[in-house]
């Protein structure tokens, strides 16, 4: 398989446990908004030591940004990646992956499940194209939200975050199933896109069609 060489130029923390990861974009690097690619730290990483993550800048951006979850009690890579010195080479391959744009609707994530949202969400804001379109974002507490204060600029009233084990004033606390779906979407007839921890998408995906929904109009990945 091709593989591209970018190296990382910045990063930061966004919430306590979720990084920010800017680096270059190589030459011929492509992707639609929604699309992941296997990355790992390294000049040509063999293909065991590759993970999927998803950009979350835009297409149009001059760099690529990742938006990643380390798990530190895990000997994993992401338990690494908040270590690494700018400068270091990474290892791309081409982008992949179904959870691409198809039109308007209600995207529904939990956790680290809202990065293959992020760039379509900022296309769409770039775009001027937003309205009409809802979020309802699932997370532990409200200190694990995953660009909140942009997710509320973006979606304002159309915004729904729910807390399930610690939640606070303007948020729900309830898990996204039958009854909250059935709650918060007014039309089961537009798209829905959902991503989230294992389980999660099958479970959603479930109810959203036992509400109606097509199974055409879920566009989701485990």
């Amino acid at each position: 398989m091709k593989t591209f060489r970018a190296r990382l130029l910045m990063s930061g923390f966004v919430t306590h446990d979720v990084g920010r990861y800017v680096l270059s974009r190589p030459d011929g690097f492509d992707f639609k908004p929604g699309q992941g690619t296997e990355i790992a730290p390294g000049a040509d990483a063999p293909r065991e030591d590759r993970r999927p993550f998803t950009p979350t800048s835009l297409p149009s951006d001059e760099v690529l940004e990742f938006t990643i979850k380390s798990y530190p009690g895990h000997a994993g890579m992401t338990a690494g990646l908040p270590r690494l010195p700018a400068g270091t080479e990474f290892t791309l391959t081409p982008a992949f992956g179904t959870i691409t744009y198809r039109g308007p609707g209600t995207f529904i994530a939990g956790g680290a499940g809202i990065t293959p949202m992020l760039a379509i969400v900022r296309r769409l804001a770039h775009d001027g194209q937003l309205a009409g379109h809802r979020m309802l974002f699932s997370n532990k507490t409200p200190a694990d939200v995953i660009c909140e204060q942009e997710l509320r600029h973006c979606f304002g009233r159309d915004l729904v975050l729910t807390c399930t084990r610690a939640s606070a004033p303007g948020y729900d606390s309830r898990r996204i199933d039958r009854d909250f779906l059935a709650e918060q979407v007014a039309d089961f007839g537009k798209h829905f896109y959902v991503c989230g921890p294992s389980g999660f998408a099958r479970d959603v995906t479930g109810a959203l069609q036992d509400l109606g929904a097509d199974a055409e109009t879920l566009v989701f990945e485990d």
